[in-house]
């Protein structure tokens, strides 16, 4: 069966939690998500939700993709695929908006690997997320 791509639903919402429970990942707030949580692409095949990713969108010519997670549960081969779906679908968003830059983030090899393939600048030295909660 073919992969298929769609825009992230309120829906999908509770399943992404559940996917960063099980990856040891901290739950994001609706609130800290681009579109309350619907502005990103989900991935899948046979009714089975693959992968997701965040697009915050800007005044500016940049786009930030994050928060790329996948289903904990699903090992088929065709998982990279899916991945390297997701990011050229957020990239021809970006590029169909008329915008230039794309970013990301990532402690993940493999999906650092899977940007630098797709031809993303990959900076070999290690930063850090910052956050802080100002309410």
């Amino acid at each position: 069966m073919e992969l298929n791509v769609r825009m992230l639903l309120k829906e999908d919402y509770k399943e992404l939690c559940s996917w960063w429970e099980r990856w040891d990942w901290p739950i994001l707030s609706k609130d800290m998500l681009p579109g309350d949580g619907t502005s990103g692409v989900m991935v899948g095949k046979n009714n089975t939700n693959i992968v997701a990713g965040f697009l915050y969108w800007s005044n500016s010519d940049l786009v930030w993709l994050d928060w790329i997670i996948s289903n904990p549960d699903y090992k088929d081969e065709d998982k990279k695929q899916a991945i390297e779906l997701l990011i050229q679908t957020a990239e021809e968003m970006v590029k169909s908006a008329g915008k230039k830059y794309m970013m990301s983030i990532s402690r993940s090899k493999s999906l650092l690997n899977i940007h630098e393939n797709l031809g993303w600048n990959i900076d070999k030295t290690a930063s850090h997320e910052m956050v802080k909660i100002i309410n």
